[in-house]
């Protein structure tokens, strides 16, 4: 009986071991040779799936994408709006081991795309995860102010762009100083900025 391949697990055992070579090796390292030896794979079988360098970075980009949104989109909706607010913050911050290496990936690729010149694949993965990112933030500040929770003339697209930086910093932060801008410490930053601007009666 033939052997049954699972080509989708496959493929993102390959990212994954680009993922691998990006952090230990910046992304300029992560050619599908080096991929393939990470993987423990030959190049050919890595090129059967991915046959160019773009087409494997293409992937592993959405990889980091498609496994945060499938985390934010598993969250149970319970408990206080505040809290289930949180809740979905944590998913985009680096505050475990599997969030902090898709953290890395995601700078890297941005620091890449910054690097290139003119438009191109990477600048629009970036784009695509950056305005994820903004509309997740206008989702939350949307469903606090429709519940009334917001505080009196506060500017609601002031608020999404204000959420938007707050996370980017903390994110940075935590990736760079790990050791003082602890998940506890990162949580309790979170968690402040959102009773600023909370109502005190809700």
């Amino acid at each position: 009986m033939p052997k049954i391949v699972d080509h989708a697990t496959r493929r993102e055992e390959i990212a994954e071991a680009l993922w691998r070579v990006v952090r230990r090796d910046g992304i300029r390292a992560a050619s599908v040779r080096t991929v393939a030896a990470e993987a423990g794979w030959s190049a050919g079988a890595v090129r059967y799936y991915f046959p160019d360098q773009e087409g494997l970075l293409s992937f592993a980009m959405d990889l980091v994408s498609r496994r945060v949104t499938d985390r934010i989109a598993a969250i149970e909706a319970t408990g206080s709006l505040p809290a289930i607010v949180l809740r979905y913050l944590d998913e985009v911050l680096p505050l475990d081991a599997e969030r902090r290496a898709e953290f890395d990936i995601w700078l890297a690729f941005l620091a890449q795309a910054q690097a290139e010149s003119g438009a191109g694949a990477l600048h629009d993965h970036v784009d695509s995860v950056h305005g994820q990112l903004r509309d997740l933030c206008a989702s939350l500040v949307k469903g606090l102010a429709d519940a009334g929770l917001l505080k009196p003339g506060l500017d609601q697209a002031r608020e999404v762009e204000l959420l938007h930086a707050v996370l980017d910093g903390l994110a940075l932060h935590a990736a760079i100083q790990p050791e003082r801008t602890t998940p506890d410490r990162v949580r309790e930053l979170m968690r402040r900025h959102l009773d600023s601007v909370i109502a005190a009666d809700s």
